[in-house]
């Protein structure tokens, strides 16, 4: 392999049924950055049938380039048709870093490509950079256990591949001015029906009304420290005076006290909302890694020491049941006002 061959960045831009994934847009925000640094094109890589409006959306959110691959057998995910088609598409056009999303998808995808490439695959990055002295990509992740962050590097192979879960990057704002049909490659992959192992027969759909915690400004999240699902009433009261909604860390999912789609941390999302109220949550590594860029921090916790106190805005040392009610109470009155 000769690594000079590879040049570019690529990101595989996501979508279900025609919506673009959010994790889609954030890699391209920090894809434009990483391609900057290399000084190289930045392409998205969009899959499925009849969605020529979300190639242009992509250029929109900081592509340079996109390529489309358009064919009724992509109209839904398949393991088998989405992995030849990348690859087959990597292996002419050699791009030297490819970032996917570490949805449920891409978890399929990723380990399925790299493989087949023979190179290797860092997954649920939570920093990436390049290295000035040889353009190494540094792909940063939680290891053992979230007790410490590891920085690996695939230095001798090509296409450096990572996942990244959604939230973790910040997407571009939107510019409609940059939007060219000459930006836009749309292609007819060479794929038979004869390729996919597996058939669609029917898609049900399976109602649950969840909050997604990842778009929301206002985060109240809490920890075993709140002590019951009932201390959660608590939290969700002030979640509703500030227009927010209630969150956990692991502790409070493995207690049962709130669903696990409401988990913050490194085996739940990465937030990043303008207020982020910890109450009752020590700060462990793991959860740390998921609200750690929020704008603002309050923290609440009997233990001064906790390490949730060292990086919050401000930090309140109490118990939550007294301060929390007060601090209902005194919000509420200013509404009034």
């Amino acid at each position: 392999m000769n690594i000079a061959d590879y040049k570019g960045v690529w990101v595989f831009a996501e979508q279900r049924q025609g919506e673009l994934q959010k994790v889609a847009l954030e890699l391209l925000g920090k894809g434009r950055e990483i391609s900057d640094k290399l000084g190289v094109e930045l392409t998205a890589v969009l899959l499925g049938s009849k969605i020529d409006n979300l190639a242009n959306e992509l250029i929109a959110f900081g592509a340079d380039k996109v390529i489309y691959a358009d064919s009724e057998l992509l109209a839904h995910y398949s393991t088998d048709g989405y992995s030849k088609v990348i690859i087959d598409l990597v292996e002419e056009r050699k791009p030297e870093v490819i970032f996917i999303g570490a949805s449920f998808i891409g978890r399929d995808l990723g380990p399925r490509i790299s493989a087949k490439l023979g190179t290797g695959l860092t997954a649920d990055c939570t920093g990436l950079d390049i290295d000035p002295e040889n353009n190494n990509l540094l792909m940063t992740r939680p290891a053992f256990g979230g007790n410490l962050m590891a920085t690996i590097v695939c230095g001798k192979h090509r296409p450096q591949m990572s996942t990244v879960r959604p939230g973790v990057f910040e997407k571009l704002a939107k510019d409609e001015t940059k939007i060219s049909s000459e930006k836009i490659e749309k292609l007819t992959p060479v794929l038979q029906a004869s390729d996919i192992r597996t058939k669609v027969l029917e898609i049900v759909k399976h109602a649950k009304e969840v909050v997604d915690i990842g778009e929301a400004d206002v985060i109240i999240s809490g920890g075993r420290g709140v002590g019951s699902k009932e201390g959660f009433a608590i939290l969700q009261e002030l979640a509703d005076v500030l227009d927010g909604t209630i969150a956990g860390s692991r502790a409070s999912i493995e207690y049962g006290w709130i669903d696990k789609a409401l988990q913050v941390g490194q085996t739940g999302k990465t937030v990043r909302p303008q207020l982020y109220i910890a109450v009752g949550i020590s700060g462990a590594i793991q959860h740390l890694a998921g609200m750690q860029d929020s704008d603002f921090i309050i923290a609440i916790n009997k233990d001064a020491g906790a390490a949730i106190m060292k990086v919050a805005d401000l930090a309140l040392v109490g118990d939550y049941t007294k301060i929390v009610p007060e601090l209902i109470a005194q919000l509420k009155a200013k509404m009034l006002l």
